[in-house]
């Protein structure tokens, strides 16, 4: 577990463990949830379909074997099981609100019994934009819970009655991989489920839905070109470990994700005009297209690059980054070539000697 979001959650669970201190631990706890969920709009916005059921890790020991589609329906159909028909008592909102046959999934369960085949297969009948739905309806709808419970019933305990609700809502697989769920869950106390399925569940699958998407891109990005088209360098990209280069289709960089056909207007201008990349284009040092808008503090920067390998070649503009990063620490560009396209050129040439 990462030591950042590791110690998040002791902060939150020692919080929560006093009356004095609770409604602090609940808002915090909200709080982080919103971050975490914000891990899983990047792969939801910056991926394509095809990577939702893809196993890079499969047959391996961990959360980290499973789908991205899995591992978003497993996180939610838990949280919507344990916190409407365990704790609340009413509708799920699976059902309240359409989700099954929005989905597209043709079963009710946390997926704890899908291995193998069987799961690569669920998660590509999945609709992702419409799972992606559910599971922040679900989050919205239990952060209104949390705000709701005050400090006593953080003791509630549950019985025979909770278990047989559980087990004639079929939503639990009689499956042995799953049926332990509904024991597990009805053994806590209100607190106890808040620290598990509400926050703990959800950092250790997305911390593996990390790791799948890092690996996918690792894959996509072998034998590709690290040039992007606007002249940066992926390989030394601060954000290369989540992305899969512009050249492909794993490209999550900024200025994809923000538009709306998820694709950078520096590339699709390139693909218009049937180059390479800005660097071939004689129109590059006034362009304000995608990455060259004035308002991005690296437009100049990557102006510079680009101009550079216009000059000198890829290769040598790679080598010249290498350079760059073995005499100075930095993680963008813009740090070192700073905001005068001329000036960063010459920085680059002056390295290059």
């Amino acid at each position: 577990m990462r030591t950042e979001w590791s110690d998040r959650n002791k902060t939150i669970q020692k919080l929560l463990g006093k009356e004095v201190t609770y409604k602090e631990g609940i808002d915090l706890l909200i709080e982080f949830r919103s971050q975490l969920f914000e891990q899983i709009t990047q792969i939801v916005n910056g991926f394509p379909r095809e990577a939702f059921y893809q196993m890079p890790f499969a047959g391996a020991n961990g959360y980290h074997s499973k789908t991205l589609a899995y591992s978003i329906w497993h996180i939610f159909r838990i949280e919507d099981i344990v916190a409407h028909t365990l704790i609340q008592g009413d509708e799920q909102i699976l059902f309240s609100m359409g989700y099954q046959e929005k989905t597209g999934c043709d079963i009710i369960t946390t997926g704890n019994e899908l291995e193998g085949e069987s799961l690569t297969e669920f998660s590509k009948k999945l609709d992702v934009d419409s799972l992606y739905a559910y599971a922040k309806d679900v989050m919205l709808s239990t952060n209104e819970m949390l705000q709701k419970l005050d400090y006593q019933q953080m003791r509630r305990r549950f019985g025979d009655e909770d278990r047989n609700r559980l087990l004639k809502s079929q939503c639990v697989s009689p499956d042995e991989n799953a049926v332990w769920l509904i024991d597990y869950w009805c053994n806590k106390d209100v607190r106890g489920l808040i620290k598990m399925p509400f926050c703990r569940h959800w950092i250790m699958h997305i911390e593996a839905m990390q790791r799948i998407k890092n690996k996918l891109c690792k894959l996509a990005r072998k034998g590709v070109d690290p040039i992007a088209y606007c002249g940066f360098s992926c390989n030394h990209c601060f954000l290369g470990q989540w992305c899969g280069f512009c050249r492909t289709a794993y490209n999550v960089c900024s200025f994809a994700t923000c538009m709306p056909d998820k694709r950078c207007p520096n590339a699709v201008c390139c693909q218009i005009k049937n180059i390479d990349g800005c660097y071939e284009c004689e129109e590059i040092e006034a362009c304000t297209k995608g990455f060259y808008t004035p308002e991005n503090d690296g437009a100049n920067a990557a102006k510079a690059q680009a101009m550079f390998i216009k000059k000198y070649g890829k290769k040598a503009f790679l080598s010249v980054h290498n350079k760059l990063h073995e005499k100075y620490d930095f993680a963008k560009t813009q740090e070192i070539l700073g905001q005068d396209m001329y000036e960063g050129l010459a920085l680059l040439e002056e390295t290059k000697w």
